[in-house]
């Protein structure tokens, strides 16, 4: 019992840690203009948020395009008017496509675009993802890089007491299911994987929510031409 005890530990370590970190630490060379990115959103206090998970490879108007024909709606800004509707939207049960997301921030500033696919009939559950551009380039064209994660539910942060969305712990969950269906609409030329902020099993996000991750960025690269339907 205590040999089975012992191959199971072993193999637990060789696969949801020495592993997964030996795969990190290969990736790392194959992109060394991207090395020195950021891994890991912050909020306006400047305390850790949760992981940059995906990235796109492309212009404004060709991610823009991409991302409404795979079925997501741009986020509102943050106003006085968009804050009412949305928590009408959770007190009340109604629908709100395009509701805000709270800002967070990479190179000292926040989000250039936002998306979310709504859940059910309130904006308490949501798919949405965060884009900032950044000042490298792939192949000739702009890099993108992205934050995604599912809110479960509303609530109070757990470090701020602030009103906030609470987030599932699998994020790569939800960049997996992000470039999925950009792939199953045809808008990707190519996907390859660089290393983001590592494997890590209990992470704390800006709210004090858990996450876990591969602590790998999923990249597609755009078609050219993806262009927003007029």
């Amino acid at each position: 019992m205590n040999s089975i005890r012992r191959r199971l530990l072993i193999w637990l370590v060789l696969a949801y840690f020495l592993l997964p970190w030996a795969w990190w630490l290969a990736e790392r060379g194959r992109h060394p203009q991207l090395e020195t990115l950021p891994v890991r959103t912050a909020n306006a206090d400047g305390i850790p948020g949760g992981p940059v998970d995906v990235a796109l490879v492309g212009t404004r108007e060709e991610l823009i395009g991409a991302m409404l024909a795979a079925g997501w709606y741009p986020a509102d800004p943050i106003t006085f008017r968009s804050s009412i509707g949305i928590a009408a939207s959770v007190l009340l049960g109604r629908p709100d496509l395009d509701a805000p997301v709270s800002p967070l921030f990479l190179f000292g500033r926040k989000q250039d675009l936002a998306f979310e696919q709504e859940v059910g009939d309130s904006a308490d559950h949501r798919h949405h993802v965060r884009w900032w551009l950044t000042d490298r380039s792939e192949d000739g064209r702009p890099f993108w890089l992205g934050a995604a994660s599912y809110d479960k539910d509303s609530g109070l942060s757990h470090l701020t007491g602030q009103i906030t969305h609470h987030i599932a712990p699998d994020v790569d969950a939800e960049r997996d299911r992000l470039m999925a269906g950009l792939a199953a609409a045809g808008l990707l030329a190519r996907q390859f994987q660089l290393p983001g902020m590592g494997p890590t099993v209990n992470g704390r996000n800006a709210g004090g929510d858990r996450f876990y991750t591969d602590g790998m960025i999923d990249v597609g690269v755009l078609g050219a031409g993806d262009q927003p339907p007029g």
